[in-house]
C-alpha cells in the first residue's frame, strides 16, 4: 500500500509540475522577435566563434565552435599533454632513465619542432597563439610550487657535517663552467645575443646556466642506485644543495643587474634584497618555527595552517618579483627557512608535490616545448656551436668537480662519479633559461642550443655512472666478497611487518656458528613502488619500512645490512640485486594478485623464473618460530633442501624435523644410516595429517611441484595450516 501511494504521488508530481513548464515555455515563444537572433548571430561572431568554413547549424559547426572556447581549449591542452608527458615518463623510466627526460623530449615533440614541423594544422589547432600566454601563467605557478619544494628539501644539517670538502668540490664545480660559460660567451655574442643586450648581462647569464647542477633530479639518480647513504650519495647531495644555494644567488645577481638600467638602480635592488632576506630570517623564520613545533601531525596541519603557508610562500615570491630579482627566489628562498622537521616537512610536501608535479610541471614542459625552435639549427655551423657548448659545459662541470674532489682526498672513482653527477643539469637549467628568455638575455638560438644541452647532459649521468663503476671492477670486487660469506641470504619485502617475519624465518635456515651467533649473511631489501617518490617521503618510508626489521635483528643478535631504494620496476630491481651481492637465496612473502588465488601467481611466478638463485616463498600463516618442522623432500635429488635440513638439524631452536620421503627407489642419504634424534623420515603413505597433527606444526618446507600437487589437494582443506616456505633452487 506504501509503495503504491509513494509512486502515485512521484508521478503526479512529476506530470503536473512538466505541464505547467511545458504551458509556461509555449507562451514564452510569443515573446520573442526578431531583433534578438540577429543581435545573437553578431555576438558570436565577436566572440571569435569559426564563420565561413563550416556550415552553421550543424553539428560540425557546433563542435569546432566548442574547440574554440577558452576554457576548453585550456582543458584539451592539459589532457593532451599529461597524457604524452606521462607516457614519455613512463618509456623513460623503463630505459632507467629520470622521467623528467620523457617530459622534457614530450614538451619538444608537441612544439613547434615536431607537431608544428610535421602537422602544422593541427599544431595551430591545439595550441593557437592566443592560447599560449595562459600555459605560461599556469606553469609559473606549478614553477612556484616547485622551488618551494627545492628549498624545503635543503637539508643545512647535512651541510653542516660535510661542508669542509663538500663546500670546495662545489664551488670549483661552480667556477669551472661559470669561468668557461663567460668565455665562450665573447665567440657568441656577435652573432647570438638580442641586440638590445649588454655583454655583461649576456656572459654573466651563460656561465650561470652552464654552472647549474639539478639537485632534485641529481637525488632522484642517487636514490634510485641505492647510493643514498654511502659516501658517494651523501657527498653529492651536498654538494648539490650547496651549488643550488649559490647558483640561485648568481642568478638573482645576474636578474638584479639586468633589468636595473643603472648602477643606482642595481644597488637600490641589492639593498631591497638585502632587507627582505634579514626579515625572512629574523622575522619570518622563528614564527615558522613555532608553527612546526605545533602543527607536527598530519592531523594538526589544518586547512588554515596550510593557508597560511599558502599566503606566505606566495607574498614571498611577490615580494621578490616586484624586488627586480624573480618570483622563483622567493619561492625558494621561503622554502629554505621552512621548519625542517621531517615529519612537517612530509605532510606539507605531500599536499603540494601532487599538483605540482603531476599536473601543472608538465604544463612548463609543454611551455618550454612551445618556444624550442630546433628547426632554428639549421645550418651546420649552429651545429657546430651546439657541440661546442656541449663540450663547455660537460668539461667544465665535470674536471671542476672531479679534481676538486681528488685534491680532496677523495678516490678517483668517487671523484669521477661526482663529477658525472654534478653534470646533471634537467629541469633546473630549463627553469634558468626560461627566465632568461623572458627578460630577453637569450635568443631562441641559444635557448634551443641550451635544452638540448640539458637534455643530453642529463641522458649521460647514469650510463656514465655505469661505466665507471664497472671501470673499477666492481664485478671482480662483488665476486671476491662473494667468497668470504658461503651463505648470503636476501630478504626481500613490501609491508614492514614480512620483513621481520621472513627475517626470524631465516634464523632457522642458518646454522649456528661460535658462540651462538649465526653464520652467513643477510641483506634486507625494500623497494617503493615508484620513481617519483620525493627525496623528504623516502626518508620517511625508508625508517617505517625497516623499523621493524631492525627491532627484530636487534633482538635476535643478528647483524643485518639493509639496501632502499624507489622504482616502477620492483620485480627487476629485486633480480638486478640478487646478482649485485651474489646471494645464494632469496626470500620472499607470497603476494596473490587479485585476480587469482595462486600464491605463486602474478609476479611471484617472474621472480621464481628469472631469479638467478634459490628462492624462498613464504606462505604466512602468523608465522613465529620453527620448533616443529615438515619438509616434503622433492623426488629428485635436491642440493638447496639437503643444505636446508643439515642446518636446521643443527639449529638448537628447532625440536622436531619430520621428512616426507617420496621416492622409494633409494635411501634418504642425509645422515646416513644414524640420523639425528630430532630427525623423523617418513613414507608418505605412513603421514596421516589430521587437523590436529597439521596444528601442531609450525612450519612446512616443499618444492613448487609438491605445492602445486600434494599440499594444495591435500592440505588446504584444513583451517589452522601452518605457515609455507617453497622452497624453488636455481637451474644448475
Amino acid at each position: 500500500m506504501k509503495v503504491a501511494r509513494n509512486s502515485l504521488f512521484y508521478i503526479v508530481t512529476i506530470g503536473v509540475f512538466a505541464l505547467v513548464m511545458w504551458v509556461f515555455i509555449e507562451h514564452g515563444k510569443l515573446l520573442q522577435h526578431s531583433g534578438n537572433s540577429v543581435v545573437l548571430h553578431e555576438s558570436s561572431l565577436t566572440n571569435g566563434q569559426v564563420s565561413g568554413t563550416v556550415p552553421e547549424n550543424t553539428p560540425i559547426a557546433s563542435v569546432v565552435n566548442f574547440f574554440h572556447k577558452p576554457l576548453a581549449l585550456l582543458i584539451l591542452q592539459i589532457i593532451i599533454i599529461l597524457v604524452i608527458s606521462r607516457l614519455l615518463g613512463y618509456f623513460s623510466q623503463r630505459i632507467k632513465q629520470p622521467s623528467v627526460i620523457g617530459e622534457i623530449v614530450a614538451g619538444i615533440i608537441l612544439g613547434p619542432s615536431v607537431l608544428g614541423a610535421f602537422f602544422p594544422q593541427l599544431f595551430a589547432f591545439i595550441f593557437p597563439p592566443e592560447s599560449i600566454e595562459i600555459l605560461h601563467f599556469l606553469s609559473q605557478i606549478g614553477l612556484i610550487l616547485f622551488m618551494f619544494i627545492v628549498g624545503m628539501e635543503l637539508d643545512f644539517n647535512i651541510l653542516k657535517r660535510s661542508a669542509g670538502t663538500a663546500i670546495m668540490v662545489s664551488h670549483a664545480s661552480i667556477i669551472f663552467p661559470f669561468a668557461l660559460g663567460v668565455g665562450l660567451s665573447y665567440f657568441l655574442y656577435p652573432r647570438f645575443a638580442p641586440g638590445h643586450v649588454s655583454f655583461l648581462a649576456f656572459s654573466l647569464f651563460l656561465g650561470t646556466a652552464m654552472s647549474i647542477t639539478a639537485l632534485p633530479i641529481l637525488a632522484r639518480i642517487i636514490q634510485e642506485r641505492g647510493l643514498t647513504h654511502t659516501k658517494l650519495g651523501t657527498l653529492a647531495l651536498t654538494c648539490g644543495a650547496i651549488d643550488d644555494i649559490t647558483a640561485w644567488g648568481i642568478l638573482a645577481a645576474v636578474i638584479a643587474i639586468v633589468n636595473s638600467g643603472t648602477w643606482l638602480d642595481a644597488g637600490l635592488t641589492f639593498g631591497l634584497s638585502a632587507v627582505y632576506i634579514l626579515a625572512m630570517i629574523f622575522l619570518v623564520k622563528p614564527f615558522l618555527k613555532k608553527i612546526g613545533m605545533v602543527y607536527i601531525a598530519r592531523e594538526t596541519l589544518s586547512k588554515q595552517i596550510i593557508a597560511v603557508i599558502f599566503i606566505f610562500l606566495l607574498l614571498s615570491a611577490f615580494i621578490t618579483e616586484i624586488i627586480g630579482i624573480h618570483a622563483l627566489i622567493g619561492a625558494f628562498f621561503a622554502g629554505i627557512i621552512m621548519p625542517k622537521t621531517s615529519e612537517f616537512k612530509k605532510n606539507v610536501i605531500e599536499k603540494i608535490e601532487d599538483v605540482s608535479l603531476v599536473l601543472l610541471m608538465p604544463l612548463f614542459f609543454a611551455f618550454t616545448g612551445l618556444r624550442t625552435e630546433i628547426g632554428l639549427l639549421n645550418e651546420p655551423d649552429i651545429w657546430l656551436v651546439f657541440l661546442l657548448v656541449l663540450t663547455v659545459a660537460v668539461a667544465g662541470k665535470f674536471a671542476g668537480t672531479a679534481l676538486a674532489a681528488r685534491i680532496g682526498g677523495l678516490t678517483w672513482e668517487i671523484s669521477l662519479s661526482l663529477g658525472t653527477l654534478m653534470n646533471t643539469r634537467g629541469l633546473i637549467m630549463l627553469i634558468v633559461l626560461n627566465i632568461g628568455y623572458d627578460l630577453g638575455v637569450i635568443s631562441p638560438e641559444i635557448f634551443a642550443i641550451m635544452v638540448l644541452m640539458a637534455l643530453i647532459t642529463t641522458f649521460m649521468t647514469g650510463p656514465a655512472l655505469s661505466l665507471i663503476r664497472y671501470w673499477f671492477g666492481e664485478k671482480k670486487q662483488a665476486v671476491t666478497e662473494a667468497g668470504l660469506h658461503p651463505l648470503r641470504i636476501l630478504i626481500a619485502f613490501g609491508p614492514p611487518r614480512m620483513g621481520s617475519t621472513l627475517l626470524k624465518l631465516s634464523r632457522f635456515l642458518l646454522p649456528p656458528g661460535n658462540g651462538g651467533t649465526f653464520t652467513g649473511d643477510i641483506t634486507a631489501i625494500h623497494f617503493t613502488p615508484s620513481a617519483e617518490v620525493h627525496p623528504t617521503q623516502a626518508a620517511v618510508y625508508e625508517k617505517e619500512s625497516f623499523d621493524p626489521i631492525k627491532t627484530t635483528a636487534n633482538q635476535a643478535g643478528i647483524k643485518i645490512s639493509t639496501i632502499y631504494r624507489t622504482t616502477d620496476d620492483v620485480q627487476a630491481e629485486i633480480i638486478r640485486t640478487t646478482k649485485q651481492i651474489q646471494c645464494e637465496l632469496l626470500l620472499l612473502g607470497s603476494a596473490k594478485s587479485v585476480f587469482t588465488t595462486d600464491h605463486l601467481g602474478g609476479k611471484i611466478r617472474k621472480t621464481l623464473h628469472d631469479s638467478p638463485c634459490n628462492v624462498g616463498i613464504l606462505v604466512d600463516n602468523d608465522f613465529t618460530t620453527a620448533s616443529n618442522v615438515i619438509v616434503y623432500y622433492p623426488e629428485k635429488e635436491n642440493f638447496l633442501f639437503e643444505t636446508t635440513v643439515r642446518n636446521m638439524a643443527l639449529n638448537p631452536a628447532i625440536n622436531t624435523i619430520t621428512i616426507v620421503y617420496q621416492n622409494d627407489a633409494r635411501s634418504l642419504s642425509l645422515f646416513g644410516d644414524d640420523p639425528e634424534e630430532k630427525i623423523r623420515i617418513i613414507q608418505p603413505d605412513e603421514m596421516e595429517i589430521p587437523e590436529k597433527i597439521v596444528g601442531s606444526y609450525d612450519l612446512i618446507i616443499v618444492h613448487p611441484d609438491d605445492w602445486k600437487d600434494l599440499v594444495i589437494k591435500k592440505m588446504m582443506k584444513f583451517k589452522k595450516l601452518p605457515s609455507v616456505l617453497i622452497l624453488k633452487d636455481r637451474e644448475r
